[in-house]
């Protein structure tokens, strides 16, 4: 852990004004400890996720390369890193000067206060600074007790299948209450030995079949099939189900609790991002800026803010849709008279005087995440005056070009996008495919193939985690079909012609997995 430095006069003294200013503006955030480095140690901290301590992996040294090879270049530079912990954790650049740091304290606020308000945050671990450091030292361990290279090309292999989660999970009750800690009831305890207390994933580890029970208990709860439903938290059923030693297990079971963590900062990009530059931008440009610092501020917001033809910037999206949700509340320009009405230059004009603005933006940074945030409030007049388009590939002329202006396909591809974290939804349909203990997982098709080479590299992992045969069904090329993976070669059956418009499941000749 890096030793932390108390701020220099002027930059504390900040720090407070700053702090002062956005309570005044009702913002409601953890106590935020800031310190300041130097590009090469923010580099490394941004190289592991934002934590000074972690497990050590090759990754880490290649992002850290990429982003000091960038600073260097004058490519790129980070400005400020902000932690969702209690207390929140934020590092500021020492080489900034005093009009950034003052731009990037009123941002840090703006962020922690999303982390400890928004509800998709709610379930996240608050002491994860302190987790992670618990992470790497338990897993130095096992690199000390197993050898280095084996622990790392597991993690290699976990780290293929990271985002093979239910991101809704946390919030949605998915399984009985008897699978979090397990007790029997007491009239059960009585003819059986006491069970301990066990997370689901480790409960084979604690509690290993044969020891509680009798055989045909144990059998009469077996479910007919593995799993009873489809389950979308891949790494969860492996944690239960794959043949992992236990330093296996407990390694998957800390980067399955990792991946939950950072699941919520990439379900709520534009919004975290947008709130965050909307206070910087509210706090600066109504009290922390002097006249002559005015400039300086414009260019670097202003830089923060440019948007690309080719991407969309997060920043700009997510300030300009919270500025348009103040006013349309402040104008009491929504409703169904607002909605009924036809005439443009009315709505324009539209003005009731409501002042519900202020109260409506917190509201939505409660509730929302990215997804339901541009459901709900992306317009048509938002759309047009912002000049939004879809982009997409033309295949005859070999570009990226504008394929329509029109809002319902633009709003589309932007919830498409924002979907799942725009990554496909893969679960888990049988654990013992054909009866021969392989693993049958299904892509649900939305429009967008799965990238076969990186398919291809994930099914080699996870037969490496699965240590059978394992298959995924898809669509590629408008034709249903499993790609596989024995441990020695990689196949493709193909199916049927699929009608790709609108489509749900996939429907192989033979119904998929059996």
């Amino acid at each position: 852990m890096l030793e932390i430095e108390p701020l220099p006069k002027e930059i504390s003294d900040i720090q407070v004004e700053m702090e002062g200013y956005a309570r005044g503006h009702g913002l409601d955030f953890f106590p935020t400890i800031f310190e300041l480095i130097d590009a090469d140690q923010l580099n490394a901290i941004a190289a592991r996720g934002g934590f000074p301590v972690r497990y050590p992996h090759w990754r880490f040294g290649m992002e850290y390369e990429s982003l000091s090879k960038g600073y260097s270049y004058g490519l790129q530079k980070i400005y400020e890193m902000v932690i969702n912990n209690d207390p929140c954790y934020a590092y500021l650049m020492r080489s900034n000067g005093l009009i950034d740091q003052k731009l990037v304290i009123a941002h840090v606020y703006g962020h922690s206060d999303f982390f400890k308000n928004n509800f998709w945050f709610s379930k996240t671990n608050r002491k994860m600074m302190d987790g992670m450091a618990n992470h790497g030292a338990r897993i130095r361990r096992y690199m000390d007790e197993v050898g280095g290279e084996e622990v790392e090309e597991f993690i290699d292999a976990v780290s293929s299948i990271d985002d093979l989660i239910d991101i809704h999970s946390p919030f949605i009750k998915r399984r009985e209450d008897r699978s979090r800690y397990s007790f029997e009831e007491k009239e059960k305890q009585e003819t059986r030995p006491a069970k301990f207390p066990a997370k689901d994933y480790m409960d084979a580890f604690i509690n290993p079949p044969g020891a509680i029970g009798t055989k045909k208990e144990d059998e009469e709860e077996s479910p007919r099939q593995v799993p009873e439903h489809p389950e979308q938290d891949v790494m969860l059923f492996l944690l239960e189900r794959a043949p992992l030693s236990a330093w296996q297990a407990d390694v998957l079971a800390m980067l399955r609790d990792e991946a939950y963590y950072f699941a919520p900062q990439g379900q709520t990009k534009i919004m975290n991002e947008g709130w965050a530059s909307y206070w910087h931008s509210t706090l600066m440009t109504r009290q922390g800026l002097a006249p002559g610092d005015l400039i300086h501020y414009c260019d670097h917001h202003s830089g923060t803010l440019a948007m690309s033809p080719a991407k969309l910037n997060p920043y700009k999206v997510g300030i300009e849709l919270f500025r348009d949700i103040e006013s349309r509340w402040n104008r009491g320009a929504f409703g169904q008279d607002y909605d009924d009405c036809d005439d443009r230059q009315e709505r324009r004009d539209w003005d009731k005087q409501t002042g519900l603005g202020k109260e409506k933006i917190f509201e939505v940074r409660k509730v929302h995440n990215d997804l339901t945030f541009i459901d709900t409030f992306l317009t048509l007049d938002f759309v047009r005056e912002h000049k939004m388009f879809r982009f997409g590939y033309n295949e005859h002329t070999e570009y990226y070009e504008i394929e329509s202006r029109e809002f319902p396909k633009v709003k589309q591809q932007l919830l498409t996008s924002l979907t799942n974290m725009g990554r496909p939804k893969i679960v888990v349909e049988e654990g013992n495919y054909r009866n021969r203990g392989e693993l049958y997982l299904k892509h649900h098709y939305t429009g967008v193939e799965l990238d076969l080479d990186y398919a291809r590299d994930t099914l080699v992992n996870l037969e490496k985690l699965w240590q059978r045969p394992v298959h995924i069904e898809t669509i590629l090329e408008e034709r249903a079909a499993v790609v596989s993976f024995d441990g020695d070669d990689q196949k493709i059956d193909w199916g049927e012609p699929v009608e790709v418009n609108g489509i749900d499941s996939l429907g192989l000749p033979n119904g998929g997995a059996s």
